[in-house]
């Protein structure tokens, strides 16, 4: 089966995965807070605006003292956003600014809608926060958000509604294998993240 670029969200982990018929030349790699999807050496040029972009995001969080405007709700802990397109940024920034995870991830769907390719293609994201984790898409009949208590799967086509997914990864590194050899076709890359005492961990599997 083909799903495409698909996500899973759980409360301690999450899993990102590109899989592609069309633009299979691309890597995951890492920079500082984001881990970001790009062209591969060998790719051919492309204009296309949906190639390139951060499919993970880190969000420190944020006091009001720190903040030079209005006070902000801190992020305790911190989190991570993780999709499929330019929307994870906004979504990132507006976590930074204090906005519940529901609604950084509504907002910034519906703002960018689904993309505007051949196919309609739908924007998934998700968040793993402190205390929640929440998962959402935007297709061209449907905006869907929902919190997650258990590892949740959302991807653009055929499985693009929200549902319990069997994951057994624990670590960053587990979750980027997994996500990459599940039974879906075309894998291209996959990025992995997991929470630890420390902090997140992030991890990359491009099937090297």
């Amino acid at each position: 089966m083909y799903v495409g670029r698909f996500l899973i969200v759980g409360p301690q982990i999450a899993a990102y995965r590109v899989s592609s018929r069309s633009f299979p030349n691309r890597k995951i790699i890492e920079r500082d807070a984001a881990l970001t999807v790009a062209p591969t050496e060998d790719a051919p040029e492309t204009e296309n605006p949906y190639i390139s972009y951060n499919c993970v995001r880190r969000v420190e969080p944020r006091s009001a003292e720190s903040a030079d405007e209005r006070p902000r709700t801190p992020t305790a802990g911190g989190s991570v956003v993780v999709g499929n397109g330019s929307h994870v940024d906004p979504i990132a920034e507006k976590l930074e600014l204090g906005y519940p995870a529901r609604d950084a991830l509504a907002e910034s769907l519906l703002a960018l809608d689904y993309e505007k390719d051949d196919y309609d293609t739908p924007r998934i994201a998700g968040t793993v926060g402190e205390e929640s984790a929440f998962v959402g898409i935007v297709r061209e009949d449907a905006l869907l958000v929902r919190e997650v208590t258990t590892p949740t799967l959302v991807a653009t086509y055929e499985r693009d509604a929200p549902e319990s997914f069997d994951f057994a990864a624990e670590t960053a590194e587990e979750a980027a294998a997994e996500a990459y050899e599940l039974d879906f076709e075309h894998p291209v890359c996959a990025a992995g993240v997991a929470r630890t005492d420390e902090g997140f961990e992030f991890a990359v599997e491009n099937g090297e």
